[in-house]
């Protein structure tokens, strides 16, 4: 068995769903357009995002695409590309547009215009919401919107396992089925890569089970090169003990954060944003509260802060943050209303990712990638809450445009590379998972997890750093003992779960790799050890390369075109 369309999308969730609905424009229904993903359409990691998705709406009112570009370089801690901040607040407004047209349920202001709320690192109030499930809606609106169209067909429960090139010439990719344990190849003239982002190598973390950055490891493996990795994100608020994720607009709705002595710590790193301060700077605040006594401890290590809700009143939590309140009853056992809600940093967003373009275009003609996989180099060393959703939206639509057209105008599909695919196959059913049993690699996932936890978190150290890439090499070293217990094709959850642990072992690689390199303190990378920002010799872009022998970093200029970098203080 093989496929074979026009236009390969692989990944479900808003970036991806964003491209499928672009190319079916474009082409008037005359691309055969096929969307893969490794689970139900619907269960997109997406879904989870809260708060808002950034856009300027209010120009009459004192916002600016200056302002906003001037918020996300700021942010980044000056390691964004300007040229690509610019395109991305021109554009994001007509997507917040585009999604009132197909039909979201956007909040509104009693005046019946879409409402915003303020979001961290923002001077002005562009998180547009609709309630606190802004993903959940704006993923249900694109798949109603995809429905018109006859000509994209879906390849649900489909593992993607390799992205297969020649020359520099995208040829397909290969899929595990895992309803019917079919392995096969799909073909396509041109391929997004929009398959999220990779924190699941992290024990804390507000990331779905399933978002394990097996399209980053994927394109890593095939040879191109992953961008600025050593740049995690640490939402401020997870949920204790779970790390489901509190959202920004908590604290954009006037949530205060308070240690174990009643106090607005954030008036001593921030006074000028308080609460509403970039996510960096709001983590590294807990963190400092917490490591120095005025946090609350817990027996597993988890010790956290307080996000207060209760000064807002019933009626605005229930109309704002409704599941945020479900969420602290399920999941935490208080109610909102009456208590206030127990949070740590948690690992949270990508800002490195596949190494693409102003058009979200890699090194490999026929490749696109989009959404948290790439990293277009929109959101520097710190992304500003909001503008992920945002960026999802612009570059699933440059994306899918792009890629539509270039798959119009190819004359054929390059031929199946049958040695690659059988290759593949052998890899996956009899190479993984097919050590001595002497290791588990649960135990080592887990371990994988609790180092990077420790060691990579948001302060870090190069010692620690040291011992974090020599525990990478042993747990490589491990993997090759493990032993799948289920020989089917069918469901295999646990030869799945080799593969997964495998991706976030090398993609862990080249965070760690990169960190330990990057000596300065910049955006969400903050060393004890080197605590100052170095402009002269790190305001550069860290590429790597794989290698059998670890990754090969090598380093890119940033684009500067607008603004210089200053002190970043708010």
């Amino acid at each position: 068995m093989e496929a074979t369309h026009d236009l390969l999308i692989l990944g479900s969730g808003l970036a991806g769903l964003r491209a499928a609905v672009e190319a079916a424009m474009v082409s008037k229904d005359q691309l055969d357009i096929a969307i893969i993903s490794r689970v139900q359409l619907m269960r997109s990691h997406s879904v989870c995002a809260e708060g808002g998705t950034a856009a300027v709406l209010r120009p009459e009112d004192g916002d600016s695409l200056e302002l906003h570009a001037w918020d996300t370089v700021r942010g980044s801690d000056f390691l964004a590309d300007q040229d690509v901040v610019w395109r991305f607040v021109q554009e994001s407004p007509r997507e917040i547009y585009q999604l009132d047209h197909w039909g979201i349920p956007w909040s509104r202001r009693p005046d019946g215009r879409i409402n915003q709320r303020p979001f961290g690192g923002h001077s002005f109030d562009r998180a547009t919401f609709a309630e606190d499930k802004t993903g959940f809606f704006e993923m249900h609106t694109l798949y109603d919107t995809l429905q018109k169209y006859a000509r994209v067909k879906r390849y649900d429960e489909c593992y993607a396992t390799a992205i297969l090139i020649d020359d520099g010439v995208f040829q397909g990719i290969t899929l595990w089925d895992l309803s019917t344990g079919q392995f096969f190849p799909a073909r396509g003239k041109a391929l997004v890569i929009a398959t999220g982002g990779a924190c699941r190598m992290y024990g804390f973390t507000t990331y779905s089970l399933t978002a394990t950055g097996d399209g980053m490891a994927m394109a890593f493996r095939a040879g191109l090169a992953l961008k600025d990795m050593e740049f995690v994100q640490f939402h401020p608020t997870g949920l204790i003990p779970s790390g489901i994720l509190i959202t920004e607009g908590a604290r954009g709705e006037g949530g205060h954060l308070v240690n174990n002595k009643g106090e607005r710590f954030m008036e001593r790193y921030a006074p000028s944003k308080m609460e509403t301060a970039p996510r960096d700077i709001v983590s590294r605040a807990e963190m400092t509260e917490i490591l120095e006594g005025r946090g609350y401890t817990r027996p597993d290590g988890l010790d956290y802060v307080h996000i207060d809700l209760r000064h807002l009143g019933a009626a605005k939590i229930n109309e704002r943050l409704p599941l945020i309140r479900e969420v602290a009853i399920k999941f935490a056992f208080i109610d909102p209303i009456d208590q206030p809600i127990p949070i740590r940093p948690a690992a949270h967003y990508t800002m490195g990712g596949i190494h693409a373009n102003i058009d979200g275009a890699t090194e490999v003609e026929g490749i696109w990638a989009a959404g948290e996989v790439a990293c277009t180099s929109m959101h520097g060393a710190n992304r500003l809450g909001s503008n992920s959703t945002a960026e999802c939206l612009v570059w699933g639509k440059i994306t899918g445009d792009n890629a539509a057209r270039h798959a119009a105008v190819q004359k054929s599909i390059a031929p199946a590379p049958e040695k690659k695919v059988r290759d593949e196959e052998n890899r996956v059913f009899n190479q993984l998972g097919n050590g001595d049993g002497s290791e588990d690699v649960y135990v080592i996932r887990t371990e994988l997890q609790r180092m990077m936890d420790q060691s990579v978190g948001v302060y870090r150290e190069g010692p620690a750093m040291e011992q974090a890439l020599a525990k990478i090499a042993e747990l490589k070293q491990r993997m090759k003992h493990v032993r799948a217990a289920d020989d089917s094709r069918i469901y295999n959850t646990n030869l799945v779960n080799i593969m997964e642990t495998q991706n976030l072992i090398d993609l862990a690689e080249t965070i760690v790799a990169g960190g330990l390199n990057r000596t300065e303190s910049r955006g969400a990378h903050s060393r004890r050890d080197f605590p100052a920002r170095d402009d002269v010799n790190w305001l550069k872009h860290t590429l790597a390369r794989y290698s059998p022998d670890g990754p090969g970093l090598s380093y890119s200029p940033v684009t500067i075109n607008m603004w210089q970098p200053v002190e970043r203080k708010y």
